[in-house]
């Protein structure tokens, strides 16, 4: 037996060997198939067409991995990512006319995004003020004293009522949840069976969903109701404390774009307006309006709807079924000094100001003045505002400069969306990312670059954050929808 022992552990020693042999080769392949397919992936030449928050995250995502070439129309980038400078006399200011302002709770991969950039933010004002039929009814709800500036409301049984529908509304939002019927019905439906008054819809709910969402109280109340219950839910916009601190950037959303901007480098395309984008067998060929033809092996939608429609030949039944569920809405917006836009008690100004010419759903546009002074701190006496579709035009004398804007609008087809975005991503190398594939936030714009990137390679990067947003930020699927 103890001839033998020796013998036993050679074998064990030889045994060892060998699996460590066996170990080093496995190791050696799985490392020699990953360089295989990144090498693969660098040879892939991705179009990203638009370079607002989707344009540009999926691009910088994928930068390394592939040979990214992004064409915007415009000359600069951005989208609504769009920062004015202006000349004050107090100094040269940055002031933001689209995107604006986020929270961490609610924009988790924006916030790991603008962390790992080194884009510096700092704590804002939210405030909200509503002024009606040229300030006939005026309130907003920073304190007691703004709420009631106008004293008759104490006394005024619709004023009444409506707080108590707000007080109704926020106490059940998440009991009303939970209810199976929620997700088969419009905003405008559901509030009518819950007994919501009307004073709650037109002076309340819809002014503040039309400011979050520029878009006409008429269309907000076609609203998904499930999407948008949840959606207030989950920004705290049903608390009365507790509600999430937001923030702005420093300098201006500019700051994060010209970081970007300048990792991309020589890959960035500006005046770089696409004609046509036509499948071929191995190839999709991008067409461009000074008549170059390009040929790529994936191409990332990141514009608008209406946009991409206009551009991509021969889209598929399921593709335009997609892309018609979500349309755009144009809204002008004046970065401006005219303080006759604003409602006419300073007890009432806010960040965020909501005016209407009658209490009905009738009205064509959203009217919403922006305070800039309370949301980005400027360092001037000089009041600054950017207003979108004014009821009021300001004076000519007193706008710094005009944008034209376009937002998604929301209504029961949106409720299928994610289960037709699923059947259409990727086929035949195209891909769709954009705002409009969740509520139309920043947010949803990066969330769903980063998913494109994620679907093309891309391991490992923001996982926890991802899955946050991707819980936060999306339509529910509605029978409505499904049958739209």
């Amino acid at each position: 037996m103890n001839n033998n022992f020796p013998g036993f552990i050679d074998l064990s020693l030889h045994l060892s060997t060998i699996c460590t042999t066996i170990n080093r080769t496995i190791l050696h392949n799985k490392q020699i198939s990953m360089s295989l397919s990144l090498q693969k992936l660098n040879n892939r030449k991705v179009a990203v067409i638009g370079s607002g928050i989707s344009g540009l995250i999926s691009s910088w995502l994928l930068r390394d991995q592939a040979e990214v070439s992004l064409f915007e129309a415009e000359a600069r980038c951005g989208g609504h990512s769009n920062t004015a400078r202006v000349e004050d006399t107090y100094g040269e200011l940055s002031i933001d006319t689209g995107f604006m302002v986020f929270n961490r709770p609610n924009y988790p991969l924006l916030s790991k995004f603008f962390e790992e950039l080194g884009v510096e933010t700092y704590p804002t004002d939210m405030s909200f003020s509503v002024c009606l039929d040229g300030g006939k009814l005026e309130y907003a709800g920073n304190s007691l004293n703004s709420l009631f500036a106008q004293r008759k409301n104490i006394i005024r049984p619709s004023f009444l009522g409506m707080l108590r529908d707000i007080l109704k509304f926020n106490a059940s939002v998440k009991k009303l949840m939970r209810d199976p019927k929620l997700g088969n019905v419009s905003l405008q439906q559901f509030l009518d069976d819950n007994s919501l008054g009307s004073q709650f819809k037109t002076n309340y709910l819809y002014p503040m969903a039309g400011a979050i969402w520029s878009c006409p109280p008429k269309k907000i109340a076609d609203f998904p109701a499930l999407s948008f219950v949840k959606f207030f839910n989950n920004h705290g916009l049903v608390n009365i404390f507790n509600r999430p601190e937001w923030y702005t950037v420093k300098n201006g959303s500019k700051s994060y774009v010209e970081r970007v901007t300048k990792d991309l480098g020589s890959s960035v395309n500006r005046s770089c307006r696409v004609s046509g984008v036509r499948r071929g067998v191995d190839k999709i060929e991008i067409c461009f309006e000074d008549k170059r033809n390009l040929f790529f092996d994936e191409v990332i939608f990141a514009c608008h709807t209406d946009e991409i429609l206009k551009i991509l030949q021969n889209p598929s039944k399921e593709e335009v079924s997609l892309l018609q569920s979500v349309p755009y809405q144009s809204n002008k917006a004046f970065l401006h000094r005219d303080e006759k836009v604003m409602p006419e008690s300073k007890k009432v100004w806010s960040s965020w100001n909501y005016s209407a010419r009658k209490t009905s759903l009738e009205n064509s546009e959203v009217s919403v003045t922006y305070w800039m002074n309370s949301l980005q701190q400027l360092n001037t006496s000089n009041n600054y505002f950017v207003s979108l579709n004014p009821i009021k035009m300001p004076k000519d004398s007193l706008i710094e400069s005009e944008y034209q804007y376009h937002h998604p609008v929301f209504n029961s087809q949106s409720n299928s969306l994610q289960d037709k975005l699923k059947k259409v991503q990727g086929k035949e190398k195209i891909w769709f990312c954009g705002a409009w594939t969740g509520y139309g936030f920043h947010e949803d714009g990066i969330r769903s670059g980063v998913a494109v990137a994620r679907a093309l390679g891309l391991k490992n990067k923001w996982e926890k954050e991802f899955e946050e947003s991707s819980s936060l930020h999306k339509i529910e699927t509605s029978k409505i929808g499904a049958a739209a």
